[in-house]
Parts: structure tokens; C-alpha cells; sequence
């Protein structure tokens, strides 16, 4: 979708032959072009001051985490083959993260005598 978008905007820029211009001899797409992406700017400005200092805040804390779990997450990508098979994760109340699998056709059904959690 994003490539959608900025082929779309591109494509708003390149002014077709004999397209009509004004007095100043500006083209009027190019115009119309310039304003669309100038309201596009300012309606996306304070999401992306957002986005920003959420960054700032979360930054540090994840590179923290992935120094430290990155190893063991490796190793659960490796593991899982299907991430489809899972929901997503759970934090339980006394801080265990946990990986429920799906119950469907598609999965194996549990076995007589497991606990799930």
C-alpha cells in the first residue's frame, strides 16, 4: 500500500503533454500535486511528532531488551514453525508471558491428560 501511495504522488507529478498551464506558466497538477502534498504534511505532522517521542521514550528500553533476549528469541524463531498456530501473547498476573496454540482443524488438538494454562 505504502508503494501505492508514493507511485500515486509521483505520478501526480509528472506533467502529462499538453497539459494545460496557467498565466505564471505553472503547470495546474503540478500545483493541484504541491497542495495535496502540503495537506497531506500538515495532516500527518502531529501523528508523527507522536511517533517521535514515543520513540524517544521506548528507544532505550528496547535496545536493553533486545541485547538481552535477543538470543533466546532467536531461538523461538527457529523453533516455531507456524506463528499462525499461536495467539498472541499473554501476560500473566504474576509476569509469565505466555504462547497459547490455536485449537483448530488445521493444529493438532491437545493431548488427553495435558493442562493448559
Amino acid at each position: 500500500m505504502r508503494v501505492t501511495f508514493f507511485a500515486t504522488c509521483a505520478a501526480l507529478m509528472l506533467p502529462p503533454s499538453g497539459q494545460a498551464e496557467d498565466a505564471d506558466g505553472v503547470d495546474l497538477m503540478e500545483e493541484g500535486a504541491r497542495l495535496f502534498l502540503e495537506g497531506l504534511q500538515q495532516q500527518m505532522a502531529p501523528a508523527l511528532e507522536g511517533l517521535q517521542e514515543f520513540a524517544g521514550k521506548v528507544g532505550p528500553q528496547m535496545q536493553t531488551f533486545l541485547s538481552e533476549m535477543g538470543p533466546a528469541l532467536s531461538e523461538l524463531m527457529d523453533e516455531v514453525e507456524d506463528w499462525n498456530a499461536y495467539h498472541p501473547p499473554e501476560m500473566l498476573p504474576n509476569g509469565d508471558i505466555i504462547f497459547r496454540r490455536k485449537l483448530s482443524e488445521e493444529h493438532d488438538p491437545p493431548i488427553e491428560g495435558e493442562t493448559d494454562l
